[in-house]
């Protein structure tokens, strides 16, 4: 048997490894008996045996029902012990704050969301979120949090967790997101662009570890997350997939950022929404005019009115598709991904917006980029940000940190904090 010190200080001995690797190969459900870990993993039968004992002693597995006899006595399968400790997820978007919080196995267990304006400030907006947390976990308030992911409209250095000059973010520009959530749970705390938990969401969901994918979510705002080979393209400053603010040709619109011409000031929900405002103005026939009157014209109201047959409506989605499908094209030249994914607000008009899309997409893109390539439509899921954010968590907490903090049974801000 190993020492206490050998598994405190996380040695990368063959035990600790081989042991590790057992936790994680029940989690994922790749190998769930014994016999099962010792095909998978070479070890021999009292090795495995030894190993399964040190996890569930730890508090990592437990026993589960039996297998099915392969002729002599069934195996009894093991379990990964998903609800020894939570995930919250904190999605922030520009208009609302959406907080859930998730088993160890990513299943979320409860949610809730409020209408919220970002540009209200860091310290404001914290305190709504942490309102909506402490709502979410009284439903379980004897399970220990592992881990907090927060995600922003805007680009985050993932290292420190501080938002790095967000366009739509007044405040937000290196402010230290992670410690008032590392003091309140006594948890590692994760923050990244929102648009990077949707692409981990989709990952999650197709169960594809090596997925080239970019998720583009287009709503108020407009944002990429760049799976390559399953893993996140951060870029060197967090400022990767912002392609809300990429130059449209011959634009003038005044972008929110402040500077004119960027694709979210021509493609944006709240360039759709202002430019029906303005067509109603000139007299334009639109069931938006009602709406309107009243001030409570959203993108939602358009996308609505472009599903029933809208004429301005349309042509206003329509044109949102051309200029963002020119942008996507870019990415497809470059990026050469497998699988598109369009999601947020503008994802919920449907085939109006994703046939004009994939025409410009596959218009303006390589041939052999385009070949293999699947142009599709998000789920429209409110709880996907979520999702993705335990993905988040879990990949950090098992698949990256996990040799730093299993001996002490779960993780804290100081052990998963080590540089890599």
């Amino acid at each position: 048997m190993s020492t206490d010190s050998t598994l405190r200080f996380g040695a990368q001995t063959d035990e600790v490894t081989s042991l590790l690797r057992i936790v994680n190969l029940v989690r994922t459900g790749e190998a769930t008996t014994r016999p099962e870990i010792g095909k998978v993993t070479g070890l021999g039968r009292g090795v495995v045996s030894q190993r399964v004992d040190q996890a569930i002693s730890m508090g990592f597995l437990g026993e589960g029902e039996f297998g099915a006899s392969s002729g002599g006595r069934a195996p009894r399968t093991l379990r990964f012990r998903a609800e020894q400790g939570h995930i919250v997820i904190c999605a922030l978007g520009a208009a609302h704050i959406r907080v859930g919080v998730a088993a160890l196995d990513g299943d979320i267990l409860e949610h809730t969301h409020r209408t919220w304006d970002i540009a209200q400030g860091p310290e404001k907006t914290i305190d709504a979120v942490m309102a909506l947390v402490e709502k979410v976990l009284g439903q379980h308030p004897d399970v220990p949090v592992w881990g907090v992911v927060v995600g922003l409209p805007g680009p985050v250095d993932f290292a420190s967790g501080q938002p790095v000059a967000p366009p739509i973010m007044p405040g937000w520009n290196g402010f230290d997101v992670r410690t008032p959530f590392e003091e309140r749970f006594k948890a590692p705390v994760w923050v990244d662009n929102d648009s990077n938990l949707l692409a981990l969401g989709e990952r999650a969901r197709r169960r594809d570890s090596l997925a080239d994918l970019i998720y583009c979510k287009i709503g108020s705002g407009i944002g990429a997350g760049l799976l390559s080979k399953g893993r996140i393209h951060r870029g060197a400053n967090g400022a990767a997939g912002d392609i809300g603010h990429v130059r449209v040709s011959d634009s003038d619109a005044q972008c929110r950022c402040g500077k004119t011409g960027c694709l979210e000031a021509v493609a944006g929900g709240w360039a759709l929404v202002r430019d029906a405002e303005e067509a109603i103005k000139e007299g334009v026939t639109t069931s938006l005019a009602a709406p309107a009157k009243k001030g409570v014209l959203s993108l939602e109201e358009i996308t609505r009115a472009a599903q029933a047959g809208d004429s301005l409506a349309i042509t206003l989605v329509q044109k949102s598709a051309r200029v963002a499908g020119e942008t996507i094209s870019a990415l497809v030249n470059m990026f050469n991904p497998g699988v598109i994914v369009i999601g947020g607000a503008m994802g919920s008009a449907g085939e109006v917006f994703l046939a004009e899309v994939r025409q410009r997409v596959y218009e303006l893109s390589l041939p052999l980029a385009t070949r293999d390539l699947t142009i599709t439509l998000s789920v429209n899921d409110e709880r996907e940000p979520l999702r993705g954010g335990a993905e988040l968590a879990r990949e950090q907490l098992f698949d990256i940190t996990f040799p730093r903090w299993f001996a002490d049974g779960r993780p804290s801000p100081e052990r998963v904090a080590l540089s890599a």
